[in-house]
């Protein structure tokens, strides 16, 4: 028998959280490894590649994340539990967590759906709210992680694909009409159109007619 739920959809950053988590997973592995500062050239060139147009997003994250080739499995999942607990878990907005807490007591299904990898993003399953969590993936082969990007980038349409896929895998089927979306950015707006409740987080262009909200 297929379920009918509610969601609650929340892009990850700048919406769950203050800052891009990606980069703060490059300068955790700084710390972590101060002779990691060797990619930091590769880094700046690929921000620079997709700035005047070279790279898609694509490949500016395969050239960013080098600094994963080659790590085992093992390795990464001491990593990303590891930068949860010190540096990602800090970054949360409260007022994002308050409001998981209420759709959840109100009976509604939390998906976080974001571009950034799901190789660390699964870490944010520690908050106990949290059903489901997609990102970007990338290949790991006989427990070795590769920069190679499994598909297509997280975002956009994709993420609405995405979404997709995994309520047919769980058998699944949504009350969109009462659902809700947060994200900090309109590059959202498939999902956005998806639902019935939408909501800009911190945003300050001019918002489409989509309601404001304010985290911190």
């Amino acid at each position: 028998m297929i379920e009918i739920e509610r969601l609650a959809i929340f892009d990850v950053d700048y919406t769950l959280t203050r800052k891009e988590t990606l980069m703060e997973l490059f300068k955790f592995m700084i710390y972590k490894k101060p002779s990691n500062i060797k990619y930091l050239p590769r880094t700046i060139f690929s921000g620079l590649m997709y700035i005047i147009g070279v790279f898609d997003e694509k490949r500016t994250k395969e050239t960013f994340l080098k600094f994963i080739d080659g790590m085992k499995e093992e390795d990464m999942q001491r990593l990303v539990k590891e930068f949860y607990q010190k540096r990602l878990s800090k970054i949360l907005y409260k007022d994002a967590i308050d409001m998981m807490k209420k759709l959840k007591a109100d009976g509604y299904k939390i998906y976080l759906i974001s571009a950034s990898p799901e190789f660390y993003l699964r870490e944010l399953y520690a908050i106990k709210e949290v059903d489901k969590v997609v990102g970007t993936r990338f290949v790991m082969e006989k427990g070795v992680y590769s920069r190679r990007m499994v598909g297509e980038n997280c975002k956009g349409y994709e993420k609405v694909r995405r979404l997709k896929e995994e309520l047919v895998r769980d058998n699944i089927k949504v009350d969109f009409k009462n659902s809700y979306m947060f994200s900090d950015s309109l590059s959202d707006k498939p999902l956005f159109d998806l639902v019935g409740n939408a909501y800009l987080i911190n945003y300050r262009k001019k918002s489409s007619g989509i309601e404001i909200l304010k985290w911190k």
